[in-house]
């Protein structure tokens, strides 16, 4: 158990990550002008929790192991494909069901049939990306560097 605790490269990410959902809650609650927990729990929003785990274990990382690591090759790439994933495909996916939403709503208004919506709120958009990114990063090196 000892080993597990003290493993950065597996608490500090999930810390961050952690903290990247209850700031989704608080900014979007804002942004809600309510009190929402149910970004807690959702994909999508601000900042991307995925960009902060992923940038905050290849920062660990960096840390422990050196940027010249095999280790931080490997975070650093996995890093990269969840991020493009999280702004690009996600993103897309997120936008077709908006107006997927719209067609349904406009030609069978009214047909219970067609009452169930898809979730809108699936991917980020680049600045949630960067600002997850940023927050992975700075936590990582608050928290995995030894002053």
């Amino acid at each position: 158990m000892e080993a597990l605790l003290s493993n950065k490269a597996l608490w500090v990410p999930a810390t961050a990550w952690c903290l990247a959902q209850v700031l989704k809650v608080i900014i979007g609650s804002l942004k809600d002008k309510r009190l929402n927990w149910s970004y807690l729990t959702t994909m999508g929003g601000m900042p991307s929790a995925h960009a902060t785990l992923v940038c905050a274990l290849a920062t660990t990382i960096a840390v422990v192991y050196g940027v010249g690591s095999a280790f931080f090759a490997i975070a650093a790439l996995f890093a990269l494909v969840v991020m493009y994933d999280a702004a690009g495909v996600r993103q897309t996916v997120s936008t077709q069901s908006t107006m997927l939403n719209r067609i349904l709503e406009e030609l069978f208004k009214g047909n219970p049939a067609f009452q169930q919506r898809l979730r809108e709120l699936i991917g980020h958009t680049k600045f949630e990306v960067a600002a997850g990114a940023s927050l992975g990063i700075v936590f990582a090196l608050l928290l995995a560097w030894e002053w």
